[in-house]
């Protein structure tokens, strides 16, 4: 079953998928021509993969259990990156340069770029001790143990605290038992992807890009539902998109943590980005400063463990959209009154964006034609100059 994706406006109770639920590859992943190609010849003509680890909005029967009464389906899909998955399906569908994997499940139930904790009960137990300390409504640190967070960003109150060592047990069980039907999946067949699109390229010269697809709002959620609290100036996104490799605001490795090496290539990065701005210019009038790299987010788990586990051999990178302007400003008007519904999905404007995120990748790979002239309007350098390729080393023309 597909998980679903867009949802009518006007319920405020939490969207819930039935306990026993189990999502399959089939389910979650998407390709063009999916009726007359199989996944391999699918991932022979690939050059990227895209998963949206946060799409998931409807949580497991499972987990719902253990979440605060007065969870409203409005603060459960503020939580979640609802509005990436019809976006990046209609991509994938479209575009024979992309396979899509999509998590089925929030990141309520385990966040999966974040990574593993290798004790969960003791993490989660961490979790709620210092969102105790902090003080009900209060911003707490939860770097290092927000794998499954007891609160939401805004610090609204989320998962229910167990009243004794057998209920944290049983409450941990069910996070689990949900998790194996649809976050393990998902992270199984992701890395099953990349894995075999390796295999079918081996020796072939060709470079695989992933590409961790995002949204975050510059705002976030009162108590009454209106998401209107401004974040602080250095935690806000640009006004389409920051793509990130862990580097610099140029794209370059950090002089400041030499052990955590960026996740693609400076100039590669600054490529894509390149093509981004000629794409959204385009089609939404964006400016160059509404694509920004590596502000105010550096990427998080999925591209380090594309990194790490491929051994440089796969570029990484991270596409934090403005959830306002995925959403377009009528959906956000409604998020900006109070309330416990969410926004209809524009779907008009899904494929809008799709169209110019295919637009901006081919925008990228023509700008290196192997061996050959650049492409009109092809991505700069850091000196201006267009870039192309040599075989599969990028050079500066």
């Amino acid at each position: 079953m597909r998980p679903v994706t867009a949802w009518p406006q006007g319920p405020s109770e939490l969207a819930v998928i039935p306990a026993g639920t189990a999502f399959t590859a089939d389910d979650i992943v998407f390709y063009a021509d999916q009726e007359n190609r199989t996944l391999d010849e699918a991932l022979q003509e690939a050059t990227l993969i895209v998963s949206c680890p946060h799409s998931g909005s409807a949580v497991p029967e499972e987990v719902a259990r253990h979440l605060v009464p007065e969870y409203t389906r409005r603060l459960q899909f503020d939580f979640t990156d609802l509005s990436t998955a019809p976006i990046v399906r209609a991509w994938a569908t479209a575009d024979r340069n992309v396979v899509y994997v999509e998590n089925p499940h929030p990141r309520i139930v385990r966040d999966p770029n974040r990574a593993k904790p290798a004790d969960v009960k003791a993490t989660l137990r961490e979790a709620f001790a210092r969102v105790r300390a902090a003080g009900p409504l209060q911003r707490a640190d939860l770097s290092g143990v927000d794998a499954i967070r007891p609160v939401t960003f805004s610090f609204y109150p989320l998962v229910k605290e167990p009243e004794s060592e057998e209920d944290f047990d049983a409450m941990l069980e069910d996070f689990e038992a949900a998790g194996t039907l649809g976050v393990d999946v998902y992270e199984d067949t992701r890395r099953g992807l990349i894995a075999r699109w390796r295999e079918l390229h081996a020796g072939d010269g060709l470079r695989l890009t992933t590409l961790s697809f995002h949204d975050t709002m510059n705002t976030t959620t009162r108590p009454d539902g209106a998401v209107v609290v401004e974040r602080a100036p250095a935690d806000r996104l640009p006004n389409v998109v920051a793509l990130s490799n862990r580097g610099t605001a140029l794209g370059e490795p950090r002089v400041d943590a030499p052990g955590d090496g960026v996740t693609m290539d400076p100039a590669r990065l600054r490529a894509v980005a390149g093509g981004f701005r000629a794409a959204f210019g385009q089609a939404f009038g964006a400016v160059p400063e509404d694509v920004a790299l590596n502000t105010p987010y550096l990427g998080s788990q999925e591209i380090i463990e594309a990194r790490d586990l491929n051994g440089g051999a796969v570029d990484a990178l991270q596409a934090e959209f403005l959830r306002e302007f995925l959403m377009g400003p009528e959906a956000v008007g409604v998020l900006h009154s109070p309330g416990g519904d969410w926004p209809s999905t524009d779907l008009d404007r899904a494929q809008r964006i799709a169209a110019a995120c295919a637009a901006a990748w081919g925008g990228y790979t023509k700008g290196y034609l192997p061996n050959g002239p650049e492409a009109p309007g092809a991505a700069a350098g850091p000196d201006g100059r267009p870039v192309r390729s040599g075989g599969s080393q990028l050079v500066l023309a």
